[in-house]
Parts: C-alpha cells; structure tokens; sequence
C-alpha cells in the first residue's frame, strides 16, 4: 500500500480510537497531520493571547517547519498504530 494511501487510512482510523487520547498526543496528531497535508506553517499567530487552544496548536504545527511530509505522514500512521494498540 502507497504511503498515502496507509495516511489517509490512519486518518480514518483515529476518529474510530476507543480511548480518548491525551491533549499532548492530540496536538501532536494534529501538527503531523497538518504538516503532511499542508507543509510549513506560514499562518501568523493568534492574535488573542487568551486564546490557548489557538497558540498551542499553532505551536506544535510550527514546531515541524522544514519536515518532509512523507516523514509526518509515517510519523503520524506509526503513532495511531499505537494508539490502537493501548
């Protein structure tokens, strides 16, 4: 199977979690996935500095500037593989 093709199924898969991961594990999911369907973070950060959600998760997707998306992409299947896994 295409490395695209096993993303877009681990994406699939981590909606099925049974297990609601830890906001760490949820930041990371999302910055990797976020790097892998979009590349380099080039939004600017959020204005409102109450806003923490906003901020961490610009943080965390800017925090992968430069990588590969073929890496994050594996990064992210192998991390959802062992969510399943508990």
């Amino acid at each position: 199977m295409e490395l695209k093709e096993q993303f877009e199924q681990a994406v699939a898969q981590s909606k099925l979690l049974t297990t609601r991961p830890s906001n760490e594990t949820l930041l990371q999911l999302y910055a990797l996935y976020k790097q892998a369907t979009e590349g380099d973070n080039v939004q600017e950060a959020p204005s409102n500095p109450f806003d923490f959600v906003a901020k961490a998760k610009h943080d965390a997707w800017s925090s992968l500037h430069g990588k590969q998306s073929s890496d994050c992409m594996q990064e992210y299947i192998t991390l959802i593989e062992t969510l399943q896994k508990g």
